[in-house]
């Protein structure tokens, strides 16, 4: 008799799908065994990639079988490697904080550089260039671009403004800060809120897609027998 794997992966699908379901009901042991398994394969998958794409073939591989300029290239990230392994200890995990400083410092240059040049300059150019008159086909599309770029500009002043913090204490001692800054920043939390509203919106309709797809599996899963 063949094997059909479409009723095995099936119906795995349906098994896991019902035991996360299950905290509908509350925190119950199928729920942790079906949140332990996912837990579980995704960090074996994480670690069979990072095996198999970055240690081997950026280390194992130069170190057995690259030449001497490669090993001397791989030498210091073994080295670092070597050193965060010693954190495992309480008495040698201050060694290993100079390469955890390195690669936090690393990491941040890498998020600062990432944030800077594909995301604020971009989207500054974008928003100047909503201002380019020479651009513009018509009138219409002048009055368009220019106005969308005003409400984009207000929107970035208004909620820098609400980030602030600098205030002056006024007579009776409590700090207030300047009425301009005061104003753009009340307008600045409704900027905020508007993005924080739409980006709940967004995850929620992620989630409920995902619960239409899951329940719409589980239905045809059950219907098949029938």
């Amino acid at each position: 008799m063949p094997i059909n794997l479409d009723l095995i992966t099936g119906a795995f699908a349906f098994f896991f799908t019902v035991l996360i379901f299950s905290y509908l009901l509350g925190d119950n042991p199928l729920f942790r065994i079906g949140s332990y398994i996912f837990v579980g394969v995704t960090a074996g998958y994480v670690a069979s990639v990072a095996m198999w794409q970055v240690v081997y073939p950026r280390l194992i591989y130069p170190l057995v079988y690259g030449a001497s300029t490669d090993k001397l290239l791989v030498f210091f990230p073994l080295l670092l490697a070597g050193f965060l392994f010693l954190k495992i200890s309480p008495r040698t995990s201050h060694l290993g904080s100079p390469a955890m400083a390195y690669v936090v410092g690393v990491s941040a240059a890498v998020t600062v550089g990432g944030a800077v040049i594909g995301t604020i300059l971009p989207q500054t150019w974008a928003t100047i260039n909503l201002f380019d008159m020479q651009t513009s086909q018509s009138w219409l599309d002048v009055i368009e671009s220019a106005g969308n770029g005003i409400i984009i500009l207000i929107a970035l002043v208004a909620t820098l403004s609400y980030f602030h913090f600098g205030a002056r204490p006024t007579a009776d001692g409590a700090p207030r800060r300047f009425v301009p800054i005061e104003w753009l920043a009340w307008l600045g939390r409704i900027f905020i809120a508007v993005t924080l509203g739409t980006l709940f919106a967004g995850v929620l309709l992620a989630s409920l897609t995902a619960l239409i797809e899951r329940v719409s599996s589980l239905y045809l899963f059950i219907s098949s027998f029938f």
